[in-house]
């Protein structure tokens, strides 16, 4: 039955679009912890459980093909060759160094890829958009969330801190943020305590980080069917449905068919669909699983973190922002 589950995530999705506006937090880093807080300190009834996946499997993928629509070719590529190159960088050395770490550590194949997808392109959404991919266990997402939303609110704060350390000016503070940082939410956090200048190149950045996601989870599809499906019957899509409705989706913003109000609309939409979704994947964010469990995630999160930190700092350096 779909209903209980499925309603108590869009109330937790509605609440936490509610308290944004009176918060300087994002609807989606509310909606986690929401439903990370009912986990912890209160039971949840196994009644909500068909509910809650819809709301964070099918809800979250409807919300990532409109996220889409946010990213327009022309803006990603008027970045410039140098910072492309750095975008680049920082998703595929962090996340084959998240994998190489994760393996030394002794986790699971489904543990490092969605450790590895969270910390090098977007976050939560990205490690749901894995889970699609690589059939994990449900406790193994939950970890990778957790991980994610406790390292990303991290950066908030350390990430401007380490651009005012090394000299950078507002727009590279700007560009190692957005290079660096797990989610869009903390993103426009961190970039936004810099300066508006800072905050519009971060937010560029981190976006066209986000478009890594289509081609890096068709690599992931692809590997899984050759390495660890028998049978075309149970072989996961090269390019999941979702992924390819987001291709569409930045395609069609890139074209401008799409007047402002709709995509106004379609922005508000996405927020409300991945809250929702995120509220759900809060439900199965158990810290005492985690630190009971998670150590070697810890680990792996906690270094793939100084990875990311350390190739958007270099990157920074060798290919700074065009003022």
């Amino acid at each position: 039955m779909l209903g209980p589950g499925l309603a108590a995530c869009l109330v937790g999705g509605a609440i936490s679009l509610l308290a944004a506006q009176v918060l300087p937090v994002s609807a989606l880093l509310i909606a986690i912890l929401l439903g990370a807080l009912w986990r912890n300190l209160f039971p949840v009834p196994d009644a909500l459980a068909p509910g809650v996946a819809v709301a964070s499997k099918r809800l979250l993928r409807i919300g990532i093909v409109l996220l889409g629509l946010q990213l327009s070719l022309s803006t990603i590529l008027g970045l410039g060759a140098g910072v492309l190159a750095v975008v680049v960088a920082s998703v595929g050395i962090t996340f084959f160094a998240s994998l190489l770490i994760g393996k030394w550590l002794g986790l699971e194949l489904p543990q490092r890829l969605l450790i590895a997808a969270g910390f090098s392109i977007c976050g939560a959404a990205a490690v749901a958009a894995t889970e699609g991919t690589v059939k994990a266990k449900q406790e193994q997402v939950a970890t990778a969330i957790g991980l994610v939303v406790l390292f990303g609110t991290l950066m908030i704060p350390l990430a401007p801190a380490l651009g005012a350390l090394v000299g950078f000016d507002e727009e590279a503070t700007g560009m190692f943020i957005g290079a660096s940082t797990h989610e869009v939410a903390q993103v426009v956090a961190a970039g936004g305590a810099v300066g508006t200048s800072a905050l519009a190149v971060a937010v560029t950045v981190k976006l066209a980080r986000v478009l890594m996601l289509a081609p890096v989870m068709a690599g992931v599809g692809l590997y899984m069917r050759r390495k660890h499906s028998v049978t075309a019957d149970t072989k996961p899509p090269v390019v999941p449905l979702f992924v390819a409705g987001f291709i569409v989706a930045m395609l069609v913003r890139t074209v401008g068919i799409l007047p402002e109000p709709v995509l106004d609309v379609a922005a508000l939409i996405q927020t409300f669909l991945l809250a929702t979704a995120m509220f759900g994947l809060g439900l199965g964010v158990h810290l005492r699983t985690i630190f009971k469990t998670g150590g070697r995630s810890l680990v792996l999160a906690a270094a793939a973190t100084v990875v990311i930190i350390l190739v958007a700092l270099a990157g920074t350096f060798i290919f700074p922002p065009a003022g």
